[in-house]
């Protein structure tokens, strides 16, 4: 990388001093060698684009960049003007709007510096070509190129802007709204926030009398990294395990029973998390059932259930809900895992289980030594990406619990947190009904820290080295 940065700048040198007068006014007029060598258009675009951003530049750039440092100190204010009967607003500071000014203007800075420095290479290049007596091509030449050997690079202009402007400058905004005071109490334009350095990540990772974000925050990770745990592999093993049933010969009618399980994947997710969580209700038609059978009288004999309460508190009480939600995961994520599996085994080697028979290992050994390395070799990568996926698994936790589970922790409620929360929907809740964007930027900051890390990690591990022939 080092190398590779060194290089660039170099060859921006060789080209600065090497360069005739027309390459060093480049410099100064990104269109100048362009125009002398003939490549009219060319020189007309790049100057209209420095032209452009030096517009832009001044009359939005600077003003944001200006006031980046405080994110504006003029606080909004009106008054009763009594000669017009109407409010008059002062000119106030929009602390968002300063701060997303003034990233937007950062990176158009840097694609100019970008683009300027590829300018003044490309317009030496021709130089080069100019004094080696070569073809220089005309910008219907360009044209063409673009569409032939450089089509790549005009069918991603597009993708790659629509990423920077959807992608790349919200994450930028989320970084540094973590370094600021922005919450309820500093909600613009009614009021201004400004920057407060590493305060906010130091709430989140230590437990005051006055603040209990430390508290809430290992709490839920610990239950966001289980939930992540539990949630893939259960659902993996399972898929396997049910595709293994299926498939096998003994079973009668397997295309009915993968249609049944195809079925269920059909269903839209959030109904049928919304019926289950109509169904494990306080006052459910599970509760209903369980009460009129005995069990529910069954678990309160053993300590399992409250005799406080006539119910089993299936989505309402911390420990049975996190099984609860554990469980209903696997029921709606094993038939999905079950195609999947399914299209594996199917292109097992047969040699190798037939050798392994003749040797005379069992089904379990030829499940273990040889169906499952060969599963976890085509899924690994799947794997990794649903344990990142399971982390941010928004659906299942919110719409089981939303409405339903209330925390008897007093700890947890103060940072407005419930046991059952993944980091998601913690953050979730922290914006949309709290409007604490700073503890919210904070927390996506960690959970993009711990997924990437994660993912690097066990990527890297699991393609190390070539296994492709163990399989063949």
């Amino acid at each position: 990388m080092q190398n590779k940065l060194g290089r660039y700048f170099r060859d921006l040198g060789t080209a600065f001093s090497k360069g005739d007068i027309f390459v060093k006014l480049s410099a100064i007029i990104m269109g100048m060698g362009y125009f002398v060598r003939g490549q009219i258009i060319n020189g007309i675009l790049m100057t209209l684009f420095e032209v452009v951003f030096a517009v832009v530049f001044a009359l939005y750039a600077i003003p944001s960049l200006a006031k980046f440092s405080t994110l504006g100190t003029v606080q909004f204010a009106q008054e009763f003007n009594p000669i017009t009967m109407q409010n008059t607003v002062n000119d106030y500071d929009n602390s968002f709007l300063i701060l997303l000014g003034s990233v937007i203007a950062l990176i158009a800075i840097f694609a100019f510096i970008v683009v300027y420095i590829a300018n003044i290479k490309a317009v030496y290049r021709l130089m080069l070509k100019k004094q080696n007596g070569e073809h220089i091509n005309t910008f219907g030449e360009d044209l063409k190129s673009m569409i032939n050997g450089k089509f790549h690079i005009t069918l991603l202009t597009l993708p790659t802007l629509g990423v920077v402007l959807m992608n790349i400058i919200p994450i930028i905004v989320l970084v540094f709204i973590a370094f600021t005071n922005y919450d309820q109490n500093h909600m613009p334009p009614a009021a201004l926030f400004t920057w407060v350095g590493f305060a906010n990540f130091k709430t989140l990772f230590t437990h005051t009398s006055s603040s209990t974000f430390g508290y809430a925050f290992y709490k839920v990770l610990k239950w966001t990294l289980i939930w992540a745990f539990f949630a893939t592999f259960t659902t993996f093993i399972g898929g396997i395990i049910l595709a293994k049933l299926i498939n096998d010969k003994r079973t009668r009618l397997p295309k009915m029973w993968r249609t049944l399980f195809i079925v269920a994947i059909a269903v839209p997710q959030f109904v049928t998390l919304l019926l289950v969580r109509n169904f494990f209700a306080d006052a459910g038609i599970v509760n209903t059932i369980c009460s009129n059978i005995g069990i529910t009288s069954f678990l309160q004999s053993c300590g399992l259930v409250s005799t406080r309460i006539d119910y089993i508190p299936f989505l309402t009480d911390p420990h049975w809900a996190m099984v609860m939600i554990i469980l209903i995961n696997i029921w709606i994520g094993v038939p999905y895992q079950m195609l999947i599996a399914t299209g594996v085994l199917m292109n097992i080697p047969e040699e190798q289980i037939e050798s392994a028979k003749i040797d005379g290992a069992n089904k379990f050994q030829i499940f273990w030594k040889i169906t499952m390395p060969f599963v976890l070799f085509i899924q690994g990568p799947a794997l990794i990406t649903d344990f990142v996926k399971n982390i941010n698994n928004f659906n299942v936790i919110f719409l089981l619990t939303q409405d339903v589970y209330v925390t008897p922790d007093q700890l947890m409620a103060n940072s407005n947190a419930k046991e059952i929360d993944l980091l998601v929907t913690w953050l979730f809740r922290l914006t949309n009904e709290y409007y604490n964007y700073k503890m919210a930027s904070v927390i996506g900051i960690i959970v993009f820290i711990i997924c990437a890390t994660f993912t690097l990690i066990t990527y890297s591990r699991m393609i190390k080295g070539d296994r492709e022939e163990d399989f063949q």
